[in-house]
């Protein structure tokens, strides 16, 4: 009989994951424990392995779709058997209303089962489809028919692009971010440690200011005691933000360190669930490409974040003189709701004080 091999409880609290790749194909042998399709979880991937020796008889999760944790990604069968009648596909229906797998050793699949293979290949909704055969059974005339091109180059909105979309959405339902902006004189400053010395000076700030470390929970505000700062890196997949742990605690090399680990796992996909969740504040940066000024949105849950931008050589008055000292502009977006605007003014201010005079 065959063997439906469903999404596992992969830990941590999650209850999904989008299939992100298949390593088999249909029809194809695999053996026990032989990984076979990998789950992007959180912005991290993980790899699961055949529940048993058989036949991949038939792939129910596509790349691309979510799937639950006790959702069927596909069904396993012996050598010889083919599934009988589909599958329910992804999104599932309740568990109750799910079809069941039958399965036949020794016959020949049904041509249904191709006629739903075929709409698959072709992106056309099988259930849409008018059928002009017999009794108005569906044929592949019809399925082809339907297929008609689409307009323009199509993008599916998968992995981290997915998890970005839900964030800024999010970010803009629920947050009313205001922005607070103000110069720094970095000169004299080692740009190449910038970020760290930013998560020191943050991690120092936060301190003094405790409503910017902090969360929305129901009617609560949560003023968090650890300072595990959010660092933004962009990779070829999208923005992901990995987590400095206890900023507070290391020192801005221990810092650089970090950031330079976390950001090649970021951008090699190498990253663990647990290092990119439950930062409490957040610094970004877009280096020399980084504009004037841009406006970051907050990573929710968290209540502000802090941007640094382009950094250069700038006009400014020094003891009555116009000299050219290494400028750049930081800014503060922060939640209203949890912050007013004099404290993240401060704040802000006195990061920028850190920033000037550093200290290691």
């Amino acid at each position: 009989m065959a063997h439906t091999f469903t999404l596992p409880d992969l830990g941590e609290g999650l209850t999904e994951g989008e299939v992100a790749r298949w390593l088999v194909r249909e029809g194809e042998v695999v053996a026990e424990n032989q990984p076979i399709v990998e789950i992007q979880t959180d912005k991290a991937t993980v790899e699961l392995g055949s529940p048993v020796d058989g036949v991949v008889l038939r792939i129910v999760a596509h790349e691309g779709q979510i799937a639950r944790v006790g959702g069927t990604l596909a069904v396993i069968g012996a050598a010889g058997e083919h599934l009988l009648r589909p599958v329910a596909a992804v999104p599932a229906l309740p568990p109750e209303r799910v079809e069941p797998i039958v399965t036949v050793v020794g016959s020949e699949p049904l041509e249904a089962l191709e006629l739903h293979r075929l709409a698959r290949e072709l992106s056309v909704d099988f259930s849409s489809v008018q059928g002009t055969g017999p009794g108005g059974q569906v044929t592949e005339t019809d399925i082809h028919a339907a297929a008609v091109p689409p307009e323009g180059r199509r993008v599916p909105v998968r992995g981290i692009r997915r998890a970005i979309v839900e964030q800024v959405e999010r970010t803009h339902r629920e947050i009313p971010a205001v922005t607070f902006v103000e110069e720094c004189d970095f000169t004299g400053v080692d740009l190449d440690l910038l970020v760290a010395l930013t998560l020191k000076a943050a991690a120092a700030s936060l301190r003094e200011f405790p409503e910017l470390n902090a969360r929305i929970e129901g009617d609560e505000i949560v003023l968090l005691e650890r300072y595990d700062l959010g660092v933004a890196v962009d990779t070829d997949a999208g923005l992901v933000v990995p987590v400095v742990r206890g900023c507070d605690r290391l020192s801005v090399e221990e810092i650089d360190v970090e950031i330079g680990r976390l950001a090649a796992g970021a951008r090699a996909g190498t990253l663990q669930p647990d290092e990119l969740r439950d930062s409490t504040f957040t610094v970004t940066s877009a280096g020399k490409l980084g504009g004037l000024f841009v406006t970051p949105l907050i990573n929710h849950p968290e209540v502000a974040i802090l941007g640094l931008h382009r950094v250069g050589p700038r006009p400014v008055v020094r003891d009555g003189a116009v000299v050219a000292r290494e400028m750049g502009n930081v800014s503060v977006t922060f939640d209203h709701r949890v912050v007013d605007g004099a404290r993240a003014g401060a704040f802000c201010v006195d990061v920028i004080r850190r920033l000037e005079r550093p200290v290691h």
